[in-house]
């Protein structure tokens, strides 16, 4: 069901302090200052402060970094997304960098590997043009010594591959995460950060639900990926970083926490990982 086909979820209790470590600010229909200081004043006011926006093309790139300078409340990473890795030429690689310099720029990402959209998205990259990406992606990241924002789409054992064969930055953030109990104990063995979406609400997720109760609490972020995945019981509808206190109240009843206190590591595990200003 596309987003946006059931009407926006009513804004939940808040819940404080919360940063969205994952969003699409101009996918969730921001185009200027204006509307990006409507859709982060809606999440500051159940308790997101915070939002980390994220770039797929090199047009979401450059409004990414716009909008981190627009609004102190907005931060920025930017990468070509997997399905997207064949159009990282020479002059991409210069522009990718270029933005990824930039001090609102806290991540080099999404970047990775997804093995579910070649042969059924027209245009998709290979997956051999997705693992050169990938790499380049790997090394800007450690030269910039900024984490890694991965996505990762049925690839778990391949994408740990390229990331052992390369040598990891020393911060690595999963988005996203959606693979099992397994995968979740390798990447936490490797110090890797696991960020949690509103799939984790998802009542059939079982897989994911326990992969997220083992998560140590100092590798966990929380994110909307909005305007997707809304959680639940609101999918189908369009998401925003407002929606994401469902999601962390959702994954603090999977791992019997307190939605506050959970709220709490969250806040501090993405002020750590992004270096993010107190």
């Amino acid at each position: 069901m596309p987003p946006g086909s059931r009407p926006a979820p009513d804004l939940p209790e808040p819940l404080a302090p919360l940063v969205d470590a994952h969003t699409h600010l101009d996918a969730c229909g921001a185009t200027d200052a204006a509307s990006v200081k409507e859709i982060v004043d809606r999440a500051e006011s159940v308790g997101v402060g915070r939002v980390v926006t994220i770039a797929d093309d090199l047009a979401a790139a450059q409004f990414a970094v716009d909008a981190a300078h627009w609004d102190e409340r907005v931060f920025a990473a930017v990468a070509l997304h997997p399905t997207r890795a064949n159009a990282l030429d020479d002059a991409a690689r210069a522009e990718i960098e270029r933005l990824a310099r930039d001090p609102r720029v806290v991540a080099v990402g999404e970047t990775g590997m997804d093995y579910y959209w070649p042969g059924k998205l027209d245009g998709c990259a290979e997956v051999e043009e997705q693992v050169e990406a990938f790499r380049w992606h790997i090394d800007l990241a450690k030269r910039l010594r900024k984490p890694l924002m991965i996505h990762n789409r049925d690839a778990d054992h391949d994408l740990l591959t390229v990331l052992l064969d390369e040598g990891a930055p020393s911060a690595v953030i999963f988005h996203c995460f959606s693979s099992d109990a397994n995968m979740a104990n390798a990447c936490v063995e490797e110090g890797y950060i696991l960020s949690f979406s509103g799939s984790v609400s998802f009542r059939n997720a079982r897989e994911l639900h326990e992969a997220a109760k083992l998560v140590p609490d100092d590798q966990i972020l929380v994110e909307t990926d909005a305007p997707f995945l809304t959680p639940h019981p609101f999918r189908g509808a369009p998401n925003e970083p407002y929606c994401l206190p469902y999601t962390v109240r959702a994954l603090a009843a999977l791992r019997d926490q307190d939605p506050t206190e959970l709220a709490q590591t969250v806040t501090a595990n993405a002020e750590r990982v992004y270096r993010l200003p107190f």
